[in-house]
């Protein structure tokens, strides 16, 4: 029912489900959805011992865990949403502003922002035609 791939290399745990679909150790945990949780709770069903058959109740409480771990997956995910849209909310409103940032050797900069863009992972900030993360900002003066 197991098998392991991967010879020389990092060894990845494969479990058969019972439509034949292979399920990896490998892969993103919130990949897996409630019909991969079916599927799996199905398996377990299938192949249990016969003269010791699970606890249903077993199987209410890890639907509910189950159910749990996903809203709060859900809570997550939009807690970063929010939290993607406050900088750049935050890198939009520093245009025109001086900042002072710390630069890749770690010396102080201060200059005028001219322009905000949203970078894969931060928004950067261009200031004096350099661009710099929004989070290596220590300090905002209005421009005067």
């Amino acid at each position: 029912m197991s098998s392991v791939s991967g010879i020389g290399t990092a060894v990845t745990p494969t479990v058969a489900g019972v439509d034949g679909t292979t399920f990896s150790a490998g892969v993103d945990r919130t990949a897996m959805d409630t019909n991969t949780f079916l599927k799996l709770l199905v398996a377990q069903l299938q192949y249990q011992d016969p003269s010791n058959p699970a606890d249903s109740s077993q199987f209410l409480a890890q639907t509910a865990q189950f159910t749990a771990v996903e809203k709060m997956q859900q809570l997550t995910d939009l807690q970063q949403k929010v939290l993607d849209a406050s900088n750049s909310q935050t890198a939009t409103s520093l245009v025109g502003k001086r900042v002072t940032y710390t630069d890749v050797s770690g010396t102080a900069r201060t200059g005028l922002v001219s322009a905000c863009t949203l970078g894969a992972s931060t928004p950067n900030l261009t200031v004096d035609g350099i661009t710099v993360e929004l989070t290596a900002v220590t300090s905002v003066t209005t421009s005067g």
